[in-house]
């Protein structure tokens, strides 16, 4: 009988596919977290069976099967026909395609890919947590930040070393230090100079979590990611927002409608959770950024 880690499902050419359709199930899961995590009273495994957030009645089997059970329900629970999010498909999909991905990167080494996903997966309940209630878990950005150093120190290649497992913590502790100390200097900063706190503790605790598993040099490049990408979303919401109320002030026909609208739009635009442009950061640095810097981009493209 061939060992687990060795059967062709895993390590195999089909690995991909496998990968994908295991990230279908853990999205499901993820969905359960992202739920019960910021609730209160609320546990991840108590109850055991998924139930309707509406009605609480739990949900059978063929209504809890990723994707598929939410298209042919038609996005409404059977019960009591409440609406459901279409967050839970994507949640689930973009889990598939983040599997799939890392058995890619990582061809032909499973414990790798382990650990990888198990990452990614923090990664993406940290998102949809900071989206729906701008916080992050401790769950995810303490548990990382504890689960770095172990897994560097059991697995030495995840810093690009096989045997050097002294400088493979040490890799993983430089990059905690450096990405939680820049993120938290910044926020520093910021709070001095606008007299508001500028950066969550919890984006702090993210990074340099992510900094234990990436290393200084992948968590630097993943924090320009984070700034560029967070950015462009700010100004574009900005935008979005300097329009919709624009078009509603002037419909009262009040002067100076486009310096209100423009306040008003500023204000409204600075707060956006940072959490998920910290993830993508992160999520990429793990999937196909070495030290040298090499993006997955160019992996996509070889």
């Amino acid at each position: 009988m061939e060992p687990p880690f060795t059967h062709p499902l895993i390590i195999g050419p089909l690995a991909p596919v496998f990968w994908g359709l295991m990230g279908l199930l853990v999205g499901s899961f993820l969905n359960v977290a992202i739920y019960r995590l910021p609730a209160e009273g609320e546990s991840i495994f108590k109850p055991l069976r998924s139930r309707c957030p509406k009605c609480r009645t739990s949900l059978t089997w063929y209504e809890n099967i990723p994707v598929l059970s939410w298209l042919v329900l038609r996005a409404r629970c059977k019960t009591c026909k409440c609406p459901i999010h279409w967050r839970y498909p994507l949640v689930e999909a973009l889990t598939a395609f983040l599997f799939w991905s890392a058995a890619h990167s990582f061809a032909g080494d499973p414990l790798m890919i382990g650990i990888v996903v198990l990452v990614l997966s923090g990664l993406v309940v940290a998102t949809f947590v900071d989206f729906d209630c701008f916080e992050i878990p401790d769950e995810v950005s303490i548990g990382g930040c504890i689960l770095a150093p172990v897994l560097s120190f059991l697995v030495p290649r995840l810093h690009g070393v096989e045997l050097d497992r002294f400088e493979a913590v040490s890799g993983c502790l430089l990059g905690m230090a450096v990405g939680g100390g820049i993120l938290y200097f910044i926020g520093w900063v910021g709070t001095k100079v606008y007299s508001v706190d500028a950066m969550g503790f919890g984006d702090v605790k993210l990074v340099a979590a992510g900094g234990g598993f990436i290393g200084a040099v992948g968590i630097l490049h993943g924090l320009l990611i984070a700034a560029v990408l967070g950015s462009i979303v700010g100004i574009l919401n900005m935008l979005r927002l300097y329009c919709e109320l624009r078009t509603r002030v002037a419909k009262r026909h009040k002067a100076d409608s486009r310096l209100r609208s423009l306040q008003a739009a500023r204000l409204a635009g600075r707060y956006i959770p940072f959490g998920p442009y910290l993830a993508v950061g992160i999520g990429l640095g793990i999937l196909g950024w070495n030290n040298d810097g090499a993006l997955l981009l160019q992996y996509l493209l070889d």
